[in-house]
């Protein structure tokens, strides 16, 4: 995967092709889910050994973190310095055992939206399930309760109103990726659609 430059100065940190915006643009599929707190919850399967299920009050029970992020939407807009609330993905991880043929992770959300990832790259140190945004609650149009946040990679992969998370043996497409975008995203190689892929992956 393409990292950053080292670099984070100006337009250092703006990968090709996109600019600089401070507003946060609003991009769904669908509205926003009405969120019950007596009725949400979240789940972990698939590829576990057990599956978890965690309230909303469990989850936010868990360790806490904050940390400052750039996001690159793959219609070109990037926001730098958003300051996540939640939890880390590698705290949340230490409620399962994975199975050892787990390697890939599928997003399942309210309203029908999924997307994919690696298991490596959902278990990279600045992944997090985040509820806050700069201070406040998210907005529900941007993903409250629960966001993924995966930095390094285009923002749909950042997928809203997160509900469970399938750890699965093979990968297979989410909601975008099988309308036209590129399986992986990764911002810094302008991995915007799927005709970009190497026909050998």
């Amino acid at each position: 995967m393409a990292k950053p430059p080292s670099v984070m100065d100006g337009k250092d940190r703006l990968p090709p092709g996109q600019y600089l915006t401070t507003q946060f643009p609003v991009l769904s599929y669908g509205p926003a889910p009405k969120f019950n707190p007596a009725k949400w919850d979240l789940r972990l399967m698939g590829m576990v050994e057990e599956p978890l299920r965690l309230t909303w009050e469990q989850l936010r029970e868990l360790p806490r973190a904050t940390q400052v992020t750039d996001f690159h939407c793959v219609t070109t807009w990037s926001r730098y310095d958003n300051r996540w609330e939640g939890v880390m993905v590698r705290d949340l991880m230490r409620r399962v055992k994975l199975k050892p043929d787990a390697g890939y992770v599928f997003i399942l959300c309210d309203g029908g939206y999924t997307t994919n990832l690696t298991l490596a790259e959902f278990l990279d140190d600045d992944v997090m399930l985040a509820w806050g945004h700069d201070g406040h609650d998210l907005h529900p149009d941007h993903g409250f309760p629960l966001r993924l946040v995966v930095p390094k990679l285009y923002g749909w992969k950042s997928a809203k109103w997160v509900r469970a998370i399938e750890f699965a043996i093979n990968d297979r497409r989410g909601f975008w990726e099988v309308r036209g975008y590129h399986n992986h995203g990764d911002p810094w190689t302008e991995e915007r659609y799927s005709f970009q892929e190497d026909p050998e992956d």
